[in-house]
């Protein structure tokens, strides 16, 4: 009987030890750096601060917060201003200014959420990140393909189909591919670039001059800060459009394809607890998002007088109508 408790404690002891060794150290205040493209009370901000309560780390008791919106126009500025607050840990998004961060420092981790973090250079392999960096990779160039698959289907009339890239960070290589997947469709694309939210509309305006007949918007950072200028121009031409988020779609957008960027959110979170109770960013395998959904937006679809194909919201995960 004795030997059987001792076996059951040992047993108890090694599996708590671990969990001891990198729990957070008593009376230690952390601090965290957050420069993302939503606001503080947008609901990815909100779920990524209950996960991090969940994992023990509480605003306001030994977690201080850091909040800014990131804007490519004011990278110096906010990558200056951050790195002197000296945080633990700075979780941020985007080839652009994770690529400033990047320059600025090599000793705080970064937790970098972006669209390809090996092709741009943040880290050596997903399971190898290597260096002060590490973070979710985001397979957009993959669901960018994806989601042109989907809009094509979405407008079979359509024979010329616009993609919407931020020209920070889209990659020529990446925009060619897109060009010959629409090709082996019998499409072709319009490939048009934009660097900044004044940029959008003309952007746009030219795509349809020429003849676009549907829109990819391309995974990015500064085109998700500005989707409110995209969907409302998209809406005002009758342009049906996908974009890189479902919630997109939830938010007035026609479809939405790609994981839950919430769920991202909460992802990272866990990702800088464990930087924050000791791991290096260097041994914390970068992650990949493993759930998407297909979200299309009847509502959208009516106000813009356009028949979304039957197939397509059967397979929708939410319809909204």
């Amino acid at each position: 009987m004795l030997r059987r408790e001792f076996i059951r404690l040992a047993g108890a002891i090694a599996l708590v030890s671990p969990l001891c060794a990198r729990a957070q150290e008593p009376g230690r205040a952390y601090r965290l750096a957050i420069v993302v493209p939503v606001g503080r009370d947008e609901p990815p901000i909100v779920a990524f601060l209950e996960e991090l309560r969940a994992q023990g780390f509480i605003e306001g008791q030994n977690l201080t917060v850091m909040s800014v919106v990131a804007k490519n126009e004011q990278a110096e500025t906010i990558v200056s201003t951050t790195i002197k607050s000296a945080p633990d840990v700075i979780t941020t998004g985007g080839d652009f200014i994770a690529q400033a961060f990047q320059k600025a420092t090599r000793s705080i981790p970064l937790v970098v959420m972006t669209e390809d973090l090996v092709a741009a250079g943040f880290v050596s392999s997903l399971a190898r990140p290597g260096g002060n960096i590490t973070g979710i990779s985001l397979l957009s160039p993959e669901l960018d393909g994806k989601r042109q698959d989907i809009i094509i289907e979405a407008a079979p009339n359509a024979h010329r189909v616009a993609a919407l890239a931020d020209s920070n960070v889209s990659e020529t290589k990446h925009l060619q591919a897109l060009e010959e997947s629409a090709r082996t469709h019998g499409r072709e694309l319009l490939v048009v670039r934009a660097a900044s939210a004044t940029e959008l509309i003309p952007a746009i305006n030219d795509v349809v001059a020429r003849g676009a007949g549907a829109l990819n918007v391309l995974g990015s950072p500064m085109l998700h800060l500005n989707r409110r200028v995209i969907i409302d121009r998209a809406a005002e031409l009758r342009l049906p459009a996908i974009y890189q988020w479902p919630e997109t779609a939830e938010e007035g957008g026609l479809i939405g394809y790609g994981p839950r960027f919430v769920e991202l959110f909460r992802q990272r979170a866990n990702m800088v607890a464990k930087i924050l109770r000791g791991t290096k960013p260097s041994d914390l395998p970068a992650e990949q998002p493993s759930k998407f959904q297909l979200v299309v937006n009847l509502r959208a679809a009516k106000a813009i007088n356009y028949a979304v194909p039957t197939g397509l919201v059967l397979r929708a995960d939410k319809v909204i109508e």
